[in-house]
């Protein structure tokens, strides 16, 4: 069996960030400190995390006042970080940039006086910290039928914002649907979207041209995880999204002669490896990569995390 890796693939630079971010607040620190729901949304790096000594919590009123408090990479409201002070917490932010990004850029459109909507998956944490984020009604959009059903003048002022998971083939039709029934609305540059989410996009589309069944390493509340296998789905080929190798069928693979492999871009390159190591254990494998781009993005940490780290005594 060939097996081809997608090129880019994994780890992105807000991930990386965001976990590491809980790795340094822990050796400044020291165990435990709290983190607000899921630092990412994969397992493994929660359980790394977890036996490192971080606690997670969904709420904010499950950390003791004046503990280290960590927001995850998908963003908070502004009621959380009240919520923050008022327990005098020692919060760091692991908010990716991008999410930031586009919370800088929602609250600018309502402060020129639009009505900001939204483009998005409703529930995701992500979303839920864009709305809370914004001084004002921010009005959530899914579908182009929802685009249909808003309730606004033609004429309204009004902006719009995506959720970072979704690439400008996700939003395409959505934001021509808005601009084709409203006469005054702005948005930003689609190459403002998550660098991460397109990279990793193309490569599986790519990638689908080439192979007979697709793996996607990833987790089932990951949006970006789930995008990556749809796309496979729609491209023709047989797709499955696995958290790492205990799931994968061996009846999955009857008469395929090459499998695609890639990752969302929360799911670490050791489950990638665990995953190979299971198709393995079903019968010979020439693993390979595709050509494709190197990401070479990297984030900053926060300040508090910048300054040197005192050795703690035992």
């Amino acid at each position: 069996m060939r097996v081809i890796l997608a090129q880019p693939r994994g780890f992105c630079a807000g991930v990386v960030r965001a976990i590491e971010i809980v790795d340094r607040a822990l050796q400044k620190h020291g165990a435990p400190v709290y983190v607000r729901h899921e630092i990412v949304h994969n397992r493994h790096v929660v359980e790394n995390l977890r036996n490192k000594g971080a606690r997670f919590v969904e709420e904010l009123d499950e950390v003791p006042e004046g503990a280290v408090a960590i927001f995850s990479a998908h963003g908070v409201a502004k009621t959380v970080e009240r919520a923050a002070d008022d327990r005098n917490l020692e919060v760091l932010d692991a908010t990716c940039p991008l999410v930031t990004k586009v919370h800088v850029q929602g609250r600018q459109y309502v402060a020129q006086g639009r009505t900001l909507i939204l483009i998005g998956h409703a529930g995701h944490p992500e979303v839920e910290g864009t709305i809370g984020q914004i001084p004002g009604t921010v009005l959530l959009v899914q579908s182009e039928e929802e685009v249909a059903k808003l309730d606004l003048p033609l004429d309204a002022p009004l902006a719009y914002v995506t959720q970072t998971t979704l690439s400008v083939d996700d939003t395409r039709g959505i934001i021509d649907a808005l601009l084709a029934r409203f006469t005054d609305i702005v948005g930003p540059d689609t190459r403002d979207i998550c660098y991460a989410t397109q990279n990793r996009q193309a490569a599986v589309r790519e990638l689908s041209t080439q192979v007979d069944v697709l793996l996607v390493v990833g987790a089932t509340n990951s949006s970006n995880s789930n995008r990556l296998r749809e796309i496979g789905s729609e491209s023709g080929v047989a797709s499955y999204l696995v958290a790492d190798g205990s799931e994968v069928k061996a009846e999955w693979f009857d008469g395929a002669k090459t499998v695609g492999l890639t990752a969302g871009a929360s799911a670490p390159e050791e489950m990638v490896e665990n995953v190979i190591d299971a198709l393995r254990a079903l019968g010979p494998v020439e693993v390979s990569t595709m050509t494709g781009i190197e990401e070479k993005v990297e984030f900053k940490l926060p300040s508090k995390l910048l300054q040197p780290l005192v050795v703690r005594e035992v």
